[in-house]
């Protein structure tokens, strides 16, 4: 089974990333936007009960903390994804190494950056011109982040909710 560790942002900075994803994002109705803090793995019910524990421990032992977007961006030439940059705080960084520092036998693809995806498999064209007119908007938006979230990937490609781990201690 797929397992995956998001942060889901605010409704408001869903909403206006759904109004970009949902012309540019292939996995629109998939997946609500969202930040990754632990990538795709495959896991066995009884490996994730295991991992879930950690991560209640982690969540535990992290304080709320704020995170911002600032601006348009994109993984091009890499790949054609342009996401919301979530400036990068030592809070998200930490807790990006936390989480994965549990599966170190996982070695990331790429390295941590973090953001909100909106837009992804388009193609050159396609990239080039929407890029060339998102890249310019202004993004301000700060909010406090206080739970991350474990998914697990459906039969038919969608994700959702195995656990939600509230920070600090309840």
């Amino acid at each position: 089974m797929k397992f995956g560790v998001v942060i889901f942002p605010s409704k408001k900075l869903q909403d206006l990333a759904n109004s970009y994803r949902k012309r540019y994002d292939s996995h629109y109705a998939l997946i609500t936007p969202h930040l990754t803090l632990k990538n795709t793995f495959e896991a066995t019910e009884e490996d994730v009960k295991e991992f879930a524990d950690k991560l209640r421990r982690i969540a535990g032992n992290t304080q709320p903390f704020t995170i911002k977007t600032t601006k348009v961006s994109s993984f091009h030439p890499v790949n054609n994804v342009i996401y919301f940059k979530v400036e990068p705080t030592e809070e998200l960084t930490s807790l990006h190494a936390e989480v994965n520092k549990e599966f170190s036998e996982q070695n990331p693809e790429y390295a941590f950056v973090p953001h909100i995806t909106i837009g992804q498999n388009l193609s050159n064209d396609e990239h080039s011109d929407v890029y060339g007119s998102l890249r310019m908007k202004k993004i301000d938006h700060e909010e406090t982040i206080d739970r991350f979230h474990l998914l697990y990937q459906l039969d038919n490609g969608s994700w959702t909710v195995s656990e939600t781990f509230r920070f600090g201690k309840e």
